[in-house]
């Protein structure tokens, strides 16, 4: 049995009640949450091993990370 390595990118969102949301944009669907990011992380670390079982046992490919970056842009607005 061969071993790889995914190395997915997930985006975190600050809820406002409290929480973060965190989604796997390389598997259409594959979201969770927690109380904290490390929580959230952990989260959508499960789900995504989780939809990774579920594509093998459909014999869909796992999809490869996807070449996505998050970047910063900060625009001056005069209002």
């Amino acid at each position: 049995m061969s071993q790889k390595i995914f190395d997915y990118k997930v985006f975190l969102e600050k809820e406002p009640d409290g929480g973060y949301v965190v989604v796997c944009p390389s598997f259409q669907g594959c979201y969770s949450q927690g109380d904290t990011i490390e929580e959230a992380l952990d989260n959508i670390k499960e789900a995504i091993e989780l939809c990774m079982e579920d594509l093998e046992k459909t014999g869909k490919p796992i999809p490869e990370p996807s070449h996505t970056f998050v970047g910063n842009v900060v625009i001056v607005h005069d209002s």
